[in-house]
């Protein structure tokens, strides 16, 4: 399994992420344009010292990063319309791929995903509900929650 950011924007979101990929031994995928310079305290300071634990591989933009990947399943995550993450079945060698925390992922690039993936939010903002409501998790929360359900279940049928 990988992780992979689509242009992120906030250096401590792309830290706690590479914690967590360190977590589960898992590469971190960065595809530019970066909101940030890898050397940026904030993003060094939310990975820790856990920075030298992590693969990073960075790649110029999305089409660079989907040929290296042509092997692999690469799994969106985005609030716009997905399957829900508990009905999804995760394979041993996907990506879970994240949009910028802006933006989200663009609609050319879920296109090209092989599967879009959301998280369910029981207190999500709609235009039909009069609460305000939640508009989107946090990157590195909705990354922890992803990776966390992918690991548990690539060992649950792994035997682990």
């Amino acid at each position: 399994m990988e992780v992979a950011l689509f242009e992120p924007r906030i250096p401590q979101n792309t830290g706690n992420i590479a914690r967590s990929c360190a977590a589960f031994n898992i590469p971190l995928n960065l595809i530019e344009p970066l909101g940030f310079k890898l050397e940026d305290k904030y993003l060094k300071r939310a990975g820790l010292d856990y920075w030298p634990l992590v693969t990073v591989n960075k790649y110029k933009n999305f089409e660079k990063f989907l040929t290296s990947k042509s092997t692999k399943r690469i799994i969106s995550f985005s609030k716009k319309n997905g399957l829900y993450l508990r009905d999804f079945k995760f394979k041993q060698d996907d990506i879970l791929l994240f949009g910028r925390e802006d933006a989200g992922l663009p609609d050319s690039i879920i296109d090209k995903s092989d599967f879009l993936i959301s998280i369910f939010m029981p207190n999500i903002q709609t235009g039909n509900n009069d609460q305000k409501g939640v508009r989107s998790l946090n990157l590195s929360v909705a990354c922890g929650i992803g990776i966390y359900e992918a690991h548990k279940q690539i060992n649950f049928q792994n035997g682990n």
